[in-house]
């Protein structure tokens, strides 16, 4: 199967189980090379809170998005009023859902997505969609201190919105 069939079915495969818990959801028929415009790959809202998303998948390699990617999600969903995140799927996993200033960045400026920090740090599906939180067996050793630190440079440096840096305070 071609990486565009495969994203493309894990792209409906997000719209279908956002839909099924309760999203107004909507996969953008432009994403990606089809336009001009940079559009992300799901818009979805519950009523009160509304994504733009970028949705990427991987049978098991690291997933690496541009920071070009990035920072169209990042203008797109300030100007939309979304909140930006990014969702990741390996094989036989779940979706992973991160804030763009939660993405390790390269040398080179792109964006990358290990399959062990997804599930270590990634917030789950089911914590996505507002049915329970995650709790990760590294939280119980974090640093708040360390952590406050790191959410307030994401926002310095604009990888991040007050807003979103205010939900994960």
């Amino acid at each position: 199967m071609s990486a565009n069939r495969k994203g493309d079915r894990r792209e409906r495969e997000l719209v279908n189980a956002l839909d099924e818990a309760g999203f107004a959801v909507m996969r953008a028929p432009a994403s990606g090379a089809a336009t001009e415009r940079e559009l992300p790959d799901v818009l979805a809202g519950d009523g009160e809170t509304f994504y733009a998303i970028e949705a990427k998948s991987s049978a098991g390699n690291p997933i690496y998005l541009t920071g070009e990617e990035v920072e169209a999600l990042l203008f797109f969903a300030r100007n939309f009023g979304a909140k930006a995140r990014i969702a990741v799927r390996f094989d036989r996993e779940d979706w992973y859902f991160f804030h763009p200033g939660e993405l390790y960045t390269t040398d080179a400026g792109s964006y990358r997505v290990k399959k062990e920090t997804a599930l270590a740090d990634g917030t789950d599906f089911t914590e996505f969609v507002g049915r329970t939180e995650k709790v990760t067996l590294d939280e119980v050793g974090v640093d708040p201190d360390e952590e406050r630190r790191e959410i307030l440079e994401a926002v310095r440096d604009g990888h991040m919105p007050v807003e979103d840096a205010l939900d994960v305070l």
